[in-house]
């Protein structure tokens, strides 16, 4: 479905005359939305001409299925596609590293690194037992058979699932890991001319030299759903969306908090799908609702706050350390960063505060419902003696005869009220 309306929201790719490379960014945790943009620059590339793909890329990891989709893709691309880790600082790591090792040509830019694509616990420990030989075994023969299909080092390929190596730029080509160092796209592009590649239509030799360069962007729904994968946004997201929850329930009946909570939350559990998500993390900040709310309820003179308080930064701290294996594929060390929980809890106390003041005020409040209805007459719903129902002002109210016995159907004047009980007497005797 979501494939379907993005794919609406595109526009077709159209030829092109003369010489052309397509270029598309991978940038950010490799996630099915990436792996839909990226699908669609292969489909571009091969409708309107190109003589290559250049992926340009900077990504700590991401989800399996979406590392293997992209690479189903490469490796059926009639299109020769270059893997290009840039610009400089950037990184090809766990599910980077797969991705680059498909590529019928891997290139990097100075000052860029690869490697780190072991399955490791959020603290960044080896995972022992049979679950980390399953997966370890999985990813280590994929990449082998991916490395040795490119005919690059697949020993090396192995170690960085096996042992988490990581190599810069230079390393990497002495190693024969990735086959060229660019300065930039223009750089790349003069040294890839000449070079003969292998693709899934037969051998073909690139002319890139003088290329026009044809930048493939995403969408913008794409755009805006892969954005939310950023761990400090998906943070964001969840916290914004507990806020707002526990404002309607506060509030019944606002409805605007309601809605803008549910949305935060969808959104924010979709961007999870792509990080390492510690389940732990997540009951600890659900488990600060819990207190929070029962604060706003059950005043205990902010003890339960404080609970909440504490709950919550630790499941911010935790949120993105899985304690169970994660695939070689996902990124490791995400976290949300130091001054952004900082904000939130500091926040969260002024929110609560807020809201636990108002509900303590709002307790101590004497009962106004009615106004002022002192010498309203009515009429006696039941017999009065002295307690009964009447009926006044199209309402009906508990109400207690003043003097004698009021019988059912007499009027009544209204004398008085104690909080929403009526005092009453018969108009005949006035």
């Amino acid at each position: 479905m979501l494939s379907a309306l993005l794919a609406m929201l595109l526009t077709p790719a159209q030829a092109q005359e003369g010489r052309h490379v397509n270029v598309a960014s991978l940038e950010g945790v490799v996630d099915p939305i990436m792996a839909q943009y990226i699908a669609r620059a292969l489909d571009a590339s091969v409708d309107d001409g190109a003589v290559a793909l250049i992926i340009e890329m900077n990504t700590p990891g991401g989800l399996d299925s979406s590392m293997r989709k992209i690479i189903a893709k490469m490796l059926a691309s009639p299109v020769p596609v270059i893997v290009y880790v840039s610009p400089a600082g950037a990184r090809a790591g766990s599910a980077g590293v797969f991705i680059t090792i498909a590529s019928n040509v891997a290139a990097m830019a100075p000052s860029t690194n690869i490697g780190s694509a072991h399955p490791v616990s959020g603290q960044g420990e080896d995972i022992q037992g049979d679950m980390n030989d399953k997966v370890t075994n999985d990813a280590a023969a994929y990449i082998r058979t991916i490395a040795e299909k490119r005919g690059r080092n697949a020993d090396w390929a192995e170690q960085a699932v096996r042992k988490s190596v990581n190599i810069t730029e230079k390393e990497a080509l002495d190693q024969k890991v990735v086959e060229l160092i660019a300065t930039d796209i223009r750089d790349l592009l003069n040294k890839l001319d000449g070079r003969p590649v292998t693709t899934s239509t037969g051998t073909a030799t690139l002319k890139t030299a003088g290329a026009a360069i044809n930048r493939l962007d995403m969408s913008l729904p794409e755009s805006l759903l892969h954005r939310i994968t950023d761990p400090t946004l998906a943070y964001l997201l969840l916290t914004i969306g507990i806020w707002a929850l526990i404002a309607e329930f506060n509030n019944p009946g606002a409805v605007l908090p309601g809605v803008t909570g549910a949305i935060c939350l969808i959104l924010a559990f979709i961007a999870t799908e792509s990080l390492p998500l510690n389940w732990g993390g997540v009951a600890l900040i659900l488990f600060s609702v819990v207190l929070f709310i029962a604060d706003i309820k059950a005043p205990s003179h902010g003890v339960l706050t404080a609970g909440g308080i504490i709950s919550f930064v630790l499941g911010s701290l935790i949120l993105f350390s899985p304690v169970t294996p994660t695939m070689p594929s996902m990124p490791t060390n995400v976290a949300v960063p130091w001054p952004w929980i900082a904000l939130m809890a500091g926040l969260s106390v002024v929110v609560f505060t807020v809201a636990v003041g108002a509900g303590l005020r709002a307790q101590k409040l004497k009962v106004t419902v009615g106004g002022d209805i002192a010498g309203a007459t009515g009429a006696a719903r039941s017999a009065l003696s002295p307690e009964g129902i009447v009926l006044v002002q199209s309402e009906e109210w508990t109400a207690i005869a003043v003097g004698r016995h009021i019988e059912k159907g007499e009027t009544v004047q209204v004398v008085g009220r104690d909080g929403l009980t009526l005092r009453v007497k018969a108009v005949s005797d006035t």
